[in-house]
């Protein structure tokens, strides 16, 4: 399903990631109608720079106290490009995410954001896409995902470029 996907944390430090959430206060998350939620990340450009990977973790230790299986950077107050899934235990972390292909076939189905807390909303998604994008380190990276994978990445992408879940309801 993800080609690709555990050389995601390649020479991370997997203990930072996972640190013990009771030392650890997780981010808040941003709820609908929030204006930030509208605005488009910028490309992260230093790699080098701690505040990226503290960020990931950070993200990682949200996402699993709030029981998402996604999260992006805008949702928690970030302006950078980087965004989280979680499917099938595997954790992809995805920096500066380009949505490469899609499928033709589509599906609808429900689909829930942590922005908008207990709502869920019908969406039509292509079922496979193509991903280009580096993980914390800058390394380059495809990742050719279907099913929930596809969706959960394409939900993300949709938050970096300023689009939410209410854009994209099938009507």
């Amino acid at each position: 399903m993800g080609g690709g996907c555990r050389s995601c944390f390649d020479g991370l430090n997997i203990d930072l990631l996972f640190m013990n959430l009771a030392n650890n206060t997780p981010l808040k998350i941003l709820k609908y109608p929030d204006e930030f939620l509208r605005q488009r990340a910028r490309a992260v450009k230093d790699f080098k720079d701690p505040r990226v990977e503290g960020l990931v973790s950070d993200m990682a230790k949200t996402m699993e106290t709030e029981k998402g299986v996604g999260l992006a950077a805008p949702q928690v107050g970030s302006d950078l490009r980087i965004c989280l899934a979680r499917v099938d235990n595997t954790l992809f972390a995805l920096i500066n995410p380009e949505i490469k292909a899609y499928s033709r076939k589509k599906e609808i189905f429900e689909e829930g954001c942590l922005s908008f807390p207990g709502k869920y909303f019908p969406v039509e998604r292509p079922v496979k896409v193509k991903i280009k994008a580096r993980d914390v380190h800058g390394k380059k990276m495809k990742i050719k995902a279907e099913g929930l994978l596809a969706r959960v990445l394409q939900h993300e992408i949709d938050h970096l470029d300023g689009i939410l879940v209410i854009d994209r309801a099938a009507k």
